[in-house]
């Protein structure tokens, strides 16, 4: 074949659109995907609903209404799976967030999130942890990252939020964005102030922002692979002086 047989210059570019239930779909996947990082998977039942959702033959309030009457009959029959009534909640708690358009670069927003996003599961929900702990990690042949200090959590995250908010993005390049905005997500994850759920938490916080900041966000990531999204968070924190290890960036 010629090159002038393989030549599309004379071909009209298509204009790329998209269905009207597109960025509800995205929602949802990344609301259900990234539940995989505590290896939590929803209900058949939320399964169904969503889709309603996403199609608008229910909105995101008849949702909560229909999940919390499904968790009533289940209760009644002593027949509660915690860990699908988990993953079925926040999932909805995440789609109802990335449909407000608010945010604010501030540690109670922070606490807000994490206060929505669990409020139907822990009695903790919004407080930060008041013990210090480690987490065997597999990637890391079963040692722990040096999350922050208990004592310190909230100043930390001052710190972190305070550095941020000298950035101007827009004097920025895409390049020069990507790192930043990874440098940082790193930094509030290594504190980890919550005692459960900070991986879920930061991920909306940091969705959250970019939208806020102009920038169009693909959750396509979240959908199947968020264990590669907290493995990346791990090994960029990870350091041992012992076996002479020190942390990674994840953007190089």
């Amino acid at each position: 074949m010629s090159e002038k047989e393989l030549d599309s210059s004379i071909n009209s570019y298509q204009e790329k659109t998209y269905p009207k239930n597109y960025i509800k779909q995205l929602q949802w996947d990344m609301a259900i995907g990234l539940q995989q990082v505590d290896n939590l998977k929803p209900s058949k039942y939320l399964e169904k609903i969503s889709k309603k959702n996403i199609f608008g033959e229910l909105t995101i309030k008849e949702v909560e209404k229909s999940l919390r009457e499904y968790y009533t009959t289940k209760e009644a029959q002593k027949d509660i799976k915690r860990n699908e009534m988990e993953c079925d909640f926040v999932s909805m708690r995440i789609v109802e967030l990335l449909g407000q358009d608010d945010f604010e670069l501030l540690v109670d927003y922070l606490k807000y999130i994490h206060k929505y996003l669990f409020q139907d599961v822990y009695e903790f929900a919004g407080e930060f942890r008041k013990i210090d702990f480690s987490k065997h990690e597999k990637i890391l042949n079963n040692d722990s990252v040096a999350y922050g200090d208990s004592k310190t959590l909230n100043k930390s995250l001052e710190y972190d939020i305070s550095l941020e908010k000298e950035k101007n993005y827009k004097n920025m390049n895409i390049v020069e964005v990507i790192k930043n905005i990874t440098d940082f997500t790193s930094s509030i994850w290594q504190v980890h102030p919550f005692r459960e759920g900070n991986t879920r938490t930061i991920a909306v916080f940091i969705q959250k922002y970019l939208i806020s900041l102009g920038y169009k966000v693909d959750n396509l990531l979240f959908k199947d692979k968020s264990i590669y999204f907290r493995n990346a968070l791990v090994r960029s924190n990870y350091f041992n002086n012992y076996l002479n290890i020190s942390c990674v960036q994840l953007y190089d």
